[in-house]
């Protein structure tokens, strides 16, 4: 008997699995900052990564203790001492800090080995491998601040990590490091959890934190809408870092961003910024299509840019078919000469795979995007979602407040991302005096 359930969770799920092959084999590093577990979070994000790595991703886990080491430092009345964003690790802190990891992992473990029945982990099995994966060094003394037993990671024991994953093991490692002979080191789990993906290269690093996400232009008043940027090229990141001060504290914008931009500085594609306090928040960044945090993403694979007057004729050459066909207005080259600073393209390996133009109405708050196209031979694989989300960008930096399309065949593609349906007296005076009545093309809105 069919209830209404199957017309929510059917579509859903389908809409779920394209995300699902893509991620299966693919190694996440996530750090999940201590607060989150001293807010009672622990089990919901070890049901959400005992599931994600249930569907082939290989799962590196850092935790951190922050929170717990200065209770255990506030039950013995000893004070907390911090400078540079970094605690300053005495004898003290130093045994309150093994005495936090110790009890840590030990929750951590047990919170993978339910697999009661009625539970969302019921029948799973989850191996978790820790060890001396971290060789550390002392930070030593800064600005005339002697650190003590604060250190930073020397070494990453990748080949170790790789062997756990590739037996099927969860990974869980504390922010703790060991010299050579053996000394003991407090490390940052945000430092540790990025040289940990870029010594394994992997395609993910998610950080499990106090902040919703990052936004590109913190000055600017945030919608309800609209808290934060949801994607940031790694150069706008980069860029950001060097407008907001040194981080002081975990919840300034920059203390989890540097970790993100270095870690796509030296091959991780992808970083994240995400909530704890949102529940399942590592699902939702995973398997939908906008996800819930902040990603910093590397493009340089693909060379996502704004077109120069050298790019003309790949343009041409990409868009003629379409035109053709009847799915685009035609445009000469004389046109795209003129308009090529509108242009963002998509290059792999020197060809033109993807292109679209902004024409913006700044009197409206709007913008058109014209002449989105992919190639035939890359359909299917999210380029056409990677310019529109670029042309999106370039959009709210001129502080238009929407974009919009005209279209006649691909209505159904821009409803699916968050685009809705107007009547073209809808658009700025402009450009509706230019509206081919007789094409009868759709004009679809969204709002930035």
């Amino acid at each position: 008997m069919s209830t209404v359930f199957d017309f929510t969770f059917v579509p859903w799920f389908r809409s779920v699995a394209p995300y699902i092959h893509m991620h299966r084999g693919k190694t996440f590093v996530i750090g999940m900052v201590g607060e989150a577990i001293a807010a009672g979070k622990l089990a919901g994000i070890a049901t959400d990564l005992a599931l994600i790595q249930s569907m082939g991703v290989k799962v590196v886990l850092i935790h951190g203790f922050r929170p717990q080491v200065t209770e255990q430092l506030k039950s013995k009345g000893h004070p907390a001492h911090y400078a540079h964003g970094l605690r300053i690790t005495d004898e003290v802190a130093l045994d309150c800090a093994q005495e936090a990891a110790g009890q840590l992992r030990f929750e951590i473990e047990a919170a993978f080995s339910q697999g009661l029945p009625n539970t969302p982990m019921a029948g799973s099995t989850v191996r978790i491998i820790s060890g001396n994966f971290i060789t550390a060094r002392p930070l030593g003394i800064i600005d005339g601040i002697d650190f003590k037993s604060t250190g930073v990671v020397r070494k990453v024991d990748a080949a170790g990590i790789r062997h756990a994953l590739d037996a099927g093991a969860m990974v869980l490692i504390s922010p703790f490091g060991f010299s050579p002979t053996g000394e003991a080191f407090n490390l940052s789990m945000e430092e540790v959890a990025t040289s940990v993906a870029i010594a394994l290269q992997s395609d993910k690093l998610m950080f499990l934190t106090e902040r919703p996400g990052i936004r590109l232009r913190p000055q600017e008043p945030a919608g309800d809408d609209n808290p934060i940027d949801t994607e940031i090229p790694l150069a706008e990141a980069r860029a950001l870092l060097t407008r907001l001060a040194p981080p002081q504290q975990p919840t300034d914008a920059s203390y989890y961003l540097r970790h993100c931009v270095n870690a796509c500085e030296h091959g991780v594609e992808r970083s994240h910024i995400l909530p704890y306090a949102t529940d399942g928040a590592v699902l939702l960044e995973i398997y939908m299509h906008d996800g819930i945090g902040t990603m910093v993403v590397d493009e340089k694979l693909e060379s996502l840019r704004e077109a120069t007057s050298d790019d003309v004729g790949g343009i041409l050459t990409l868009i003629e078919p379409f035109e053709k066909d009847g799915t685009l207005v035609k445009r000469n080259r004389t046109e795209i000469e003129r308009d090529i600073g509108n242009y963002t393209v998509l290059e792999h390996d020197g060809v033109i795979f993807a292109c679209a133009a902004l024409y913006p109405y700044p009197q409206a708050r709007t913008g058109e995007m014209a002449a989105l196209t992919v190639s035939p031979q890359s359909q299917g694989q999210g380029d056409g979602e990677k310019v529109l989300k670029r042309i999106e960008q370039r959009a709210r930096t001129q502080g238009l407040a929407s974009i919009f399309v005209l279209t006649t065949r691909t209505m159904h593609w821009f409803l699916k991302r968050g685009f809705r349906q107007v009547d073209p007296e809808w658009l700025p005076e402009a450009r509706k005096r230019k509206y081919n009545w007789d094409r009868r093309s759709q004009v679809l809105v969204k709002e930035l």
